[in-house]
């Protein structure tokens, strides 16, 4: 009944919000009404369920869409790089030469990419909150409504045998359980040289106007043969133009604009300057390994385009908290909602002070932020090896638990995926690894000198020379090794001799006891008293402002419109940038930087130039809200198809984690014209580019599988009011 109500009172409130284009919103609590005040535009059921049904999510924290029956899936090449990593051995690097299947035979096996498609949402408020007894602690009513989380999850899967997980909204004000279908044989089919997809490297990285081919294509597979799929997006190859109304369908990672002031101010003094010095330090760390040799500079490529680009986006995300204006305006919003409650008894009896429990517990996370960070977040233990580890010990103490009394990640329905992750094929450097684990440790002695744990980890051994001994003596790079510590279980364990088993074992309790504080005293602290302020928020405003983003689907929307630049970029202040760039502009953008790295060209591009059309658009920028995991989200017209594929945003976007302004912000796609002139006149792909077309690879509707119907077979279940 509760949300029923909700959910009425949201659909009436929509077509009372600003006229910006704001908001990933959820699927099953669409924007029908604003869209169509706005735009004129129908949101029906059928639209919505056939993209939800052909949006993807990538697992490694990306986006993705299906393009044609044949189980082939889009995102970027960004996002499919640690894949391309993986599979460059043997001599090859794709991040060099690119990669083409021309043939099914040819499509290359990811060792441990997971896809998940959303096939139902069902709300699990009132499951979740029944865990939940009177009179309870703080930390036992959050630990309830872990345990139940879990239940739900597991009695979900068993079920349906689909991946099935609680997500928290609005901080806990709501629960909402997301049922995937989940793809393991996931084959690389399409990726273009690293130059071209990240043309102009980490200097136009969050700018505008950019020159990239940011793709990469993925087919999923079943039983060893590509899935057929009834939802795909059908590629459009009229495009777009000024001003045309256009939507995102993707994974939007985490926001934090409904933070109260003291969870931003946490993250101003405290959260954002260690993870960035952490950032620059690797960073350097990095590009010191790299230089070292050729064979290193590949190894090291995609961590460290990782680093280069959290880096970025962290510092400009940080700009954001920065802004006195930013932070007087979010200052502004939370007094007047304080004020709403304090001078209303009834309301102060019942929700009492929020925001003062919250800023306590800030308090305390300032307090622990060190040990978690370098004990539990493992980051003084940095490296693959040191993860697999920590994976072991802890699923030897969680797993012989009931299900709802283990650590969230070692649930029952969550294990498939780690058991991917934990036994994955790909390959393992030890050079890197040994480089990594001593610089972090060095890092860890830096910032806590004095810490017990930290000296007896040492135990009188500088950082370089415990890595050395840690990473030569393990045999957690072995695939076989890693599997008998685990389906062996503690006693295996307990009776194993490596050496990073050793250090796991030796720092656990610890790390133990400061992730029991966290979760005691933060996390449910931020989940009842966040729960009620969005309980409030909904009171005075409606529940139609969508809630933070959970690394789950969203729609967003908005129009292609350029803008003109305000001096943040590095394009001169007052330049007027048209929506889009062609490839014209990416050979212009090369000569003018001389044609050297990171603005050289790729060989096949100056190879082609001659045949390609080179007015045809390449990059476009639009209003749409995204964040970090909407990369790789199609870009999608009225009529449902693929227009284009988001890879970036730019420098003005960057403070959207915390509050929303289309002035000059704009999310940035790759033109789906662009990418067909591409495949077929530069890479000569003309059979992909026919698939995407619906020119080839088109089965007999008696061959189709079906995989991507939701459970029911036709429609997914949502409220009835939701539209």
């Amino acid at each position: 009944m509760r949300r029923a109500t909700l959910v009425s009172f949201a659909f009436l409130f929509l077509a009372g919000i600003a006229a910006a284009d704001e908001g990933m919103w959820l699927f099953n609590v669409p924007p029908v009404a604003q869209l169509k005040a706005k735009y004129g535009f129908d949101l029906t059921k059928s639209w919505l369920q056939h993209t939800q049904l052909s949006s993807v999510r990538f697992n490694n924290g990306g986006s993705g869409s299906f393009v044609s029956p044949d189980g082939l899936t889009f995102t970027n090449h960004h996002v499919g790089s640690e894949c391309i990593q993986q599979l460059s051995t043997g001599g090859k690097d794709y991040f060099k030469t690119g990669f083409y299947a021309k043939t099914e035979a040819e499509e290359a096996k990811c060792p441990d990419l997971e896809l998940n498609v959303l096939e139902d949402i069902e709300d699990a408020t009132a499951k979740v909150n029944a865990a939940v007894k009177p009179g309870m602690s703080v930390a036992d009513r959050g630990q309830a409504q872990r345990a139940a989380m879990s239940t739900i999850e597991q009695q979900c899967a068993t079920e349906t045998k689909l991946r099935c997980d609680v997500i928290t909204l609005y901080s806990g004000a709501m629960y909402h359980l997301y049922k995937y279908k989940k793809y393991t044989d996931v084959r690389l089919v399409f990726a273009p040289e690293f130059d071209a997809a990240f043309f102009g490297g980490d200097p136009d990285n969050f700018e505008y106007p950019r020159y990239d081919l940011d793709v990469c294509f993925f087919r999923v597979y079943e039983n060893d043969k590509p899935a057929h799929l009834d939802n795909y997006l059908k590629w459009s190859v009229a495009g777009v133009k000024d001003g045309d109304l256009i939507f995102v369908s993707g994974n939007p990672g985490s926001t934090s604009r409904l933070n109260t002031m003291a969870q931003l101010e946490f993250l101003r003094d405290t959260g954002y300057p260690l993870v960035l010095s952490r950032l620059a330090r690797r960073d350097e760390l990095l590009k010191k390994f790299g230089a070292e040799s050729e064979e290193n500079a590949r190894i090291a490529h995609d961590d460290l385009f990782s680093v280069e680009n959290s880096l970025k986006a962290f510092r400009g995300e940080n700009s954001g908290l920065a802004d006195k204006a930013l932070m007087a305006k979010k200052s502004a919003e939370e007094g007047k909602m304080r004020q709403a409650i304090a001078s209303d008894a009834a309301k102060k009896a019942e929700f009492g002070d929020p925001w003062a429990e919250i800023a306590k517990a800030m308090d305390t996370e300032k307090q622990i932020y060190l040990p978690l960070t370098y004990f539990e977040r493992r980051g003084g233990f940095s490296g693959d090896l040191a993860g697999f580890a920590r994976i072991l010990v802890r699923a030897a103490e969680e797993r012989p638990k009931p299900n709802g009394d283990r650590l969230r990640e070692y649930r029952d329905s969550a294990l498939p995926s780690l058991e991917q992750d934990l036994f994955s094929t790909a390959p393992i450097y030890k050079s890197l690894e040994r480089t990594e684990l001593a610089d972090s440790l060095a890092e860890m002695k830096e910032k806590m000198p004095d810490d017990a744990i930290v000296n007896r980890a040492l135990d009188g051994k500088t950082p370089a020379q415990l890595a050395r001994s840690l990473i030569d003596n393990t045999k957690l790079d072995e695939v076989a090794a890693r599997k008998q510590l685990y389906e062996g279980g503690k006693a295996a364990v307990d009776a194993s001799t490596d050496p990073l088993i050793k250090l796991m074992q030796e720092i656990e309790p610890e790390a133990r006891a400061v992730r029991k504080q966290y979760d005691d005293e933060i996390d449910s602290v931020v989940r009842q008293d966040g729960a009620a302020i969005a309980k409030i928020r909904f009171a005075t405003e409606g529940t139609a402002s969508y809630p933070d983003a959970t690394f789950t689907l969203r729609l967003s929307y908005g129009v292609i419109r350029g803008y003109t630049e305000n001096g943040q970029g590095t394009t001169p202040k007052g330049t007027r940038l048209p929506y889009f760039t062609t490839f014209r502009g990416a050979f212009q953008h090369a000569a003018d930087h001389g044609n050297k790295d990171p603005y050289k060209l790729a060989d096949r591009w100056t190879a082609a130039k001659s045949k390609i059309k080179l007015d045809s658009p390449l990059n476009a920028v639009e209003t749409a809200d995204i964040i970090g995991g909407n990369s790789g989200s199609p870009v999608i017209n009225r009529a449902g198809e693929l227009v284009g594929i988001i890879f970036d945003g730019n420098i003005q976007s960057l403070p959207w984690n915390f509050i929303y302004d289309d002035s000059i912000g704009r999310s940035i796609h790759v033109d789906a014209r662009g990418i067909l002139e591409a495949l077929r006149d530069i890479y000569g792909a003309n059979s992909l580019a026919d698939e995407l077309t619906g020119k080839g690879r088109q089965p007999a509707p008696s061959e189709r599988s079906s995989t991507n119907r939701s459970p029911n077979g036709s429609k997914i279940r949502k409220s009835p009011a939701a539209y």
